[in-house]
């Protein structure tokens, strides 16, 4: 039975995959620091004698190797995911991104591992003239420590898979929404209404466009396009997907399905301007082309995302005593 190692297991996207990947019958070995990553996201794996938890960094070479000893594929999903406050830590996105991602690729190494799946982002793109933006998009300017990191991560990635013939699918995802969701505009707008649910202070002025994607749309993508092989067809062993629906909404939008959801008619403050925040970017928009080309399409359209996340937030607000 083939052994998935997936690194962040105890977060948003991998604990979901976990349990995805338990209900087909997989065995998974779970590796996660728990800087950010809930035990309760784990409850449902850890009765399952198919799944195997480890708690380390990493960031430590030796421990990684260890664990991931007899494994066959990877899902490297652990990053710093700040985007927003990533000048104030700088160093966070090398060491927790680029070589996080070193470090995995060496892991892998040692163990004779040659499959790993990567979680990258819509961001490499900075801010695209070309909407919506395909895979073959030149890269411009890096905005944010965040993408640059995963940039770099890609890079690393592609490298190894031409070097020592490994088999890397690289997905750049634009947002992803769902169960489990702990960070994100949805998770601060819920925030802010509950302790005052007659303003909303929003960042920018609200025009952002923006695309995303439900977690369930996102992991059949990616188990999808892995059980197809794409990478091995491809050049120099590496297969890029874009991973998002075919429509964006404004930030606006969004604040409108989130009211409706509540009940609510907040006044709106903006802070002014196209962006929120430094390396903000105010139109992400992916071309899915490539990955629909392989029979893959989403099921919930955005808005049915976002009140799905809203749902969850409102029966499971323990989260934000959590990530207080």
């Amino acid at each position: 039975m083939e052994i998935s190692f997936i690194t962040g297991v105890a977060g948003f996207i991998g604990s979901n995959l976990a349990d995805r990947l338990l209900r087909e019958g997989k065995q998974v070995v779970g590796w996660d620091n728990f800087a950010t990553g809930q035990e309760n996201f784990l409850v449902e794996a850890l009765k399952n004698p198919r799944f195997k938890l480890i708690r380390g960094d990493n960031l430590d070479l030796a421990a990684l190797t260890q664990a991931m000893a007899g494994c066959d594929f990877v899902f490297h999903l652990a990053a710093n995911a700040d985007v927003r406050f990533g000048l104030e830590h700088p160093g966070k996105d090398l060491q927790q991104n680029t070589i996080a991602t070193f470090n995995v690729l060496e892991a892998m190494r040692a163990n004779g591992i040659r499959r790993i799946a990567f979680s990258s982002t819509g961001s490499v793109y900075g801010e695209a003239e070309t909407i919506p933006t395909p895979e073959t998009c030149a890269f411009p300017v890096q905005t944010s420590l965040y993408s640059s990191s995963k940039v770099a991560g890609e890079g690393l990635i592609s490298s190894y898979c031409e070097g020592y013939k490994f088999e890397g699918y690289i997905f750049r995802f634009v947002s992803i929404l769902g169960e489990r969701y702990t960070h994100g505009h949805i998770f601060d707008f819920y925030k802010q209404l509950l302790e005052h649910p007659d303003h909303l202070k929003v960042l920018g002025d609200g025009t952002q466009r923006k695309s995303y994607l439900y977690v369930g749309d996102c992991l059949d993508a990616v188990l999808h396009v892995i059980g197809r092989g794409e990478a091995r067809a491809a050049k120099h062993n590496t297969a890029i997907f874009n991973l998002g629906t075919d429509k964006y909404v404004q930030v606006k939008d969004s604040i409108g399905y989130i009211c409706r959801e509540l009940g609510l008619s907040p006044r709106l403050e903006f802070s002014g301007g196209n962006r929120g925040w430094v390396g903000d970017n105010p139109f992400i928009f992916l071309d899915t082309q490539r990955v629909r080309a392989t029979g893959w399409k989403p099921a919930l359209t955005i808005e049915q995302g976002i009140v799905s996340t809203l749902k969850w937030l409102r029966a499971n607000r323990w989260v934000y005593e959590q990530r207080s």
